[in-house]
């Protein structure tokens, strides 16, 4: 079973753990294996002048050691465990990425709003899929693929903009970095509500739509009014 952390508090963020390769690998392997979830390597930073840098050698990389390397990365991604193993076994400190809209799509928020809707769908009793944390502050939900391409006019329905209230989706196309994958020296991404057999099964965009949007059209609101 893949290791489980409990949900992150508001106020106190679980702590990153350091990036080993065997941890990277042994990620891949199970999310190949127990989660059916595809998965492909992407760059990974490389110790450079007494830093670190993306593998990729952009010295001005926005996502380094957190990206794909290659663009037919969506044709390199696989959901056999022993092929995974055997990528990861030739660079083992490759981030874990997994592509949207195969097995799962996300919706991504931003951080503050992502606790925010956590606390209603635990109010409100809704079973949650895998969501992620990013050191870049933005929280991804896992919802049945799909799911991405409707978001928008369910937030429409509602009676927001999907783009003004920073909610959007990844689906067919995209992909998104998976822990323990670091993101330079901005930290790890990490489990907000990891994998479990509880939520083996994801949920349809419809179910979390709602408090996703008014979460994100709240912390929006605040954001204008700490700048007028």
């Amino acid at each position: 079973m893949l290791g489980v952390e409990k949900p992150i508090g508001v106020t106190e963020a679980a702590p990153v753990p350091q990036q080993r390769s065997e941890l990277l690998l042994d990620a891949a392997v199970r999310y190949a294996e127990e989660r059916h979830w595809d998965v492909f390597p992407g760059t990974w930073l490389e110790a450079v002048g007494g830093g670190e840098r993306c593998s990729c050698g952009d010295a001005g990389c926005v996502l380094p050691g957190a990206h794909a390397d290659r663009p037919d990365w969506a044709g390199q991604a696989t959901g056999s465990g022993a092929a995974a193993r055997r990528m990861w076994s030739r660079q083992p400190r490759a981030s874990v990425l997994l592509p949207t809209g195969r097995a799962f799509d996300a919706l991504e928020v931003p951080e503050a709003a992502g606790f925010l809707a956590l606390a209603r769908m635990e109010r409100m009793d809704l079973t949650l899929g895998p969501v992620t944390c990013t050191p870049d502050r933005r929280m991804l939900f896992f919802v049945l693929p799909g799911g991405a391409a409707k978001a928008a006019e369910l937030v429409r329905a509602l009676g927001w903009n999907a783009e003004t209230i920073d909610l959007t989706g990844r689906g067919e196309g995209h992909y998104i970095a998976a822990p323990p994958t670091r993101v330079g020296g901005r930290g790890g991404v990490q489990w907000a509500c990891g994998p479990t057999n509880a939520n083996r099964w994801l949920p349809d965009v419809d179910e979390l739509i709602s408090p996703l949007a008014y979460a994100c059209a709240r912390e929006a609101a605040a954001a204008r009014a700490r700048t007028s």
